[in-house]
């Protein structure tokens, strides 16, 4: 898991200009001149956080609705939804979710444009789907996915730029190896919060949603602690009671004074050193895969042999 949560900053900063181009290439391709109203993403796990992040920008930067689908309409109900002209993106680190695929070829049946993305070449998503992105990182080898869940936000971001999303080319704005270091250092320091402390919530908003979703996932399957995360303004709405002496906060959205107040610990994520909020949660992602790690070195765990799962997890 360390040696590919190192690996992100090269695999980015190699594969972001082709990521574009592979996006402006299949868009072309599956949406040609017939358009689409909305957006449908499948996935699952944190490939589910990355669609998450797409939903954002791509309400945001596209004016365009965005939902995540609910794979067990079509796999367990076996129902068809009348969708308005659609693009279906489904995401999977390793093109295997059945219910991802199931949902890409019920779009495509029903005349919707489909596109993967995925790291797997001639997975069953690919073979689904009208056309794939490849994210190009080669074997991952943790359970927990480090860089082919980072690589899944650039290719979402890419797609959204290729689709005419007003963003700048992320080219010079990518996380380097100083952040690395930066972002571990932060973790190392920060995991004895996270171990000691019960409950544990991860908070974020907008884009960094996906990231508070992603950090509590990683905690719980690499370091067995529980963790909930919550949009910062839907914590207001109750949780915010269980916010007291012993318990804890990862805060991706900056400083916490209220909950400080009322006797939570606070783990404040490092400021990333990008000016373009968009990108943040390529860089605080790092953060979080740090957190896990150390917080279950901690515990004297091992995330890449963790209890009861396994890499490749396929659910209808």
């Amino acid at each position: 898991m360390e040696q590919e949560i190192r690996e992100q900053p090269d695999l980015l900063a190699k594969n972001a200009a082709g990521y574009f181009e592979s996006a402006r290439e299949a868009t072309r391709q599956a949406v040609g001149d017939r358009g689409f109203d909305m957006v449908l993403l499948a996935a699952r796990g944190s490939s589910d956080n990355a669609a998450l992040y797409a939903r954002y920008l791509i309400e945001v930067f596209l004016g365009i609705p965005a939902m995540l689908a609910a794979p067990s309409v079509i796999t367990q109900f076996h129902r068809r939804i009348r969708y308005p002209r659609c693009l279906a993106i489904g995401i999977s680190q390793s093109g295997a979710a059945p219910d991802v695929a199931e949902v890409l070829a019920a779009m495509r049946e029903d005349g919707h444009a489909t596109l993967a993305i995925t790291n797997t070449a001639g997975s069953r998503l690919t073979r689904e789907a009208d056309h794939s992105i490849l994210m190009n990182c080669g074997a991952e080898n943790s359970v927990a996915a480090t860089k082919t869940y980072s690589a899944s936000l650039l290719a979402l971001y890419q797609v959204v730029r290729a689709l005419g999303g007003e963003l700048p080319d992320p080219a010079d704005l990518l996380p380097n190896d100083a952040w690395i270091e930066t972002a571990r250092n932060a973790a190392v320091e920060s995991s004895g919060t996270a171990v000691r402390c019960q409950p544990v919530f991860a908070l974020g908003r907008t884009f960094g949603f996906s990231t508070c979703q992603e950090a509590a996932l990683k905690l719980m399957e690499c370091a067995l602690i529980p963790c909930k995360a919550y949009s910062s303004a839907d914590f207001e709405h109750g949780p915010k009671a269980l916010a007291g002496h012993g318990s804890a906060i990862i805060s991706f959205d900056g400083p916490k004074p209220d909950l400080a107040a009322q006797g939570c610990a606070i783990v404040q994520a490092p400021e990333c050193r990008v000016e373009h909020e968009p990108l943040e949660p390529l860089w605080d992602a790092m953060f979080g895969q740090w957190l896990a790690l150390s917080a279950a070195r901690a515990r004297g765990l091992d995330p890449d042999r963790p209890q009861h799962i396994r890499k490749v997890t396929e659910t209808l």
